[in-house]
Order: structure tokens, then C-alpha cells, then sequence
């Protein structure tokens, strides 16, 4: 039989909130994942905390990320869930926005009209969640160019990222320009430590449009041709020399040849 117990742990809400999350229009798995976002930060008596969308899912107990991410991002969207920063292990650092008054009604579909004219498809840009490979590329480079503008003294210049267009960036370099993802990787590496570059591609979409120039002068840094050889230039007395050494071996200096 379950036995719950204060003094085994926990979690310290304001009776506001919980009226004000009571008469909010959540569904079942944001509901959930505001509770799990409360255990902990609220229950470890901190603000914030990184969890990736796969942390997230284990707590709730559900086995699609996909539908935890895109529940997680409506939260987001709606302000009640707040992202401050990309954390160590490249998940986002959330924490929830107690204030409520900031908080955003759900959106409400207008009710369908007639038109004369059917709509024209957009291309919505997919979404990336912590386990996307490209969501990893993005998190990969966009700490190595945070670092650069920390100590170039333009940090703000990075601040604002966007992880999911950075993401995307990462996937039209490898799928459309068909990019080798070891190649990125290399150029990633390099492009922070070079004089010039370093300070002007602080982006993935900089990154992607000086990509085949990156390359380029990063091979050749790492791979410089060949001095040419030089010639050695003949001397006229090695073959008076040859000629000598020819004699002392007891030979005929009429049949010494001089050619060559």
C-alpha cells in the first residue's frame, strides 16, 4: 500500500498558480509536462532546470517524443514554459513563467469560410527535436561561435539563436548541398580558430552560405602543396672528377664519356 510522506520530499506551489493552471485550457500531456517541469525546479527549490524532450517523456510516461516536443513547444509558444539558454548537455533549460498575466490564450480556429480560391501550400519548416541529428550538429557549432563572440566581446551577437533554424541550416548543408557530415564537422572545427572567419560566421545559415570557401582554404591550410623542386644546378668540374676518379681506376681517358 502506497504511504506518501512529507518529510520523503515535496514540491512547494502557490495556491494562486494552482488556481490560475486549474482554469487554463491544458490538455492531458501539457498538464502533465507543466507538472513535471514543477518536480523539478519547484521541487529541488530551483527556477530552472535542463530537460530535453526525451527526459520529458520518460517522466510523463510516454513513448512518442515527437507529440511530447510538440506539446512542450505549444507550452513554450504560449509563454506558460520559458527557455533562458541552451544548457551543457544541449537540451534546452526550462523553468515555468509564474507570472500569469503573461501567459497567451490558446489559439481558437475561426470557423471555415467559402473560397473561391484554393490555398496555396506553404512549406513549413520541419521540427527538430534533441535527438535529431541535425538539432545536434546545430547544438555542436552553435557552442563553439558562442564561445567566439564570449571572447571577441559580442556575446549578443549569439544570444538569440534559434536552434530549430540553426537545425535546418544543418540539414539543407548535408541533404541538399550534400555536404559530408564528417566534412561539416571538420569545417565546424576549423572555422573558430581561423584569424578571419572566426568572427564573421557566427551562424549556421553564415556557415552554410561560405561553406564550399571554408572548405577550400581549410584544405589548404591542412594539406599545402609541394615546394617545386629545385633543379640542382651542374657544375663543370664534377666531371673532371669523374674524369680523375676514371683514370685512378685504371681506365682508358679516350673512352671516358663526357655526355650528360
Amino acid at each position: 500500500m502506497a504511504n506518501p510522506q512529507l518529510n520523503k520530499g515535496y514540491t512547494r506551489i502557490a495556491n494562486e498558480i494552482l488556481n490560475q493552471i486549474m482554469q487554463t485550457d491544458l490538455n492531458g500531456i501539457q498538464m502533465r509536462l507543466v507538472m513535471a517541469i514543477w518536480r523539478y525546479t519547484y521541487g529541488f527549490r530551483r527556477k530552472e532546470y535542463e530537460m530535453s524532450t526525451s527526459f520529458l517523456a520518460k517522466l510523463i510516461n510516454q513513448k512518442n517524443r515527437n507529440f511530447v516536443g510538440r506539446e512542450l513547444n505549444t507550452l513554450i509558444d504560449r509563454n506558460i514554459i520559458t527557455v533562458s539558454e541552451i544548457g551543457q548537455k544541449g537540451a534546452r533549460i526550462l523553468s515555468f513563467n509564474k507570472n500569469y498575466e503573461e501567459w497567451r490564450d490558446k489559439d481558437v480556429s475561426p470557423e471555415p469560410q467559402k473560397e473561391d480560391k484554393p490555398k496555396k501550400q506553404t512549406n513549413k519548416k520541419p521540427k527538430y527535436d534533441e535527438e535529431n541529428t541535425y538539432y545536434k550538429m546545430a547544438i555542436y557549432f552553435y557552442k563553439k561561435v558562442e564561445k567566439v563572440a564570449q571572447e571577441a566581446g559580442i556575446p549578443h551577437l549569439t544570444r538569440k539563436a534559434n536552434m530549430q533554424t540553426w537545425a535546418d541550416e544543418m540539414r539543407k548543408l548535408v541533404e541538399l548541398d550534400e555536404v559530408d557530415k564528417k566534412l561539416a564537422k571538420d569545417v565546424m572545427d576549423w572555422v573558430v580558430t581561423d584569424s578571419f572567419w572566426r568572427t564573421n560566421i557566427l551562424s549556421a545559415a553564415k556557415l552554410r552560405k561560405q561553406f564550399p570557401q571554408l572548405a577550400i582554404k581549410m584544405n589548404a591550410e591542412k594539406n599545402p602543396q609541394t615546394k617545386e623542386r629545385q633543379v640542382p644546378v651542374k657544375d663543370s668540374r664534377d666531371k673532371e672528377i669523374a674524369l680523375q676518379q676514371w683514370i685512378a681506376e685504371g681506365r682508358d681517358p679516350n673512352e671516358f664519356d663526357w655526355s650528360n
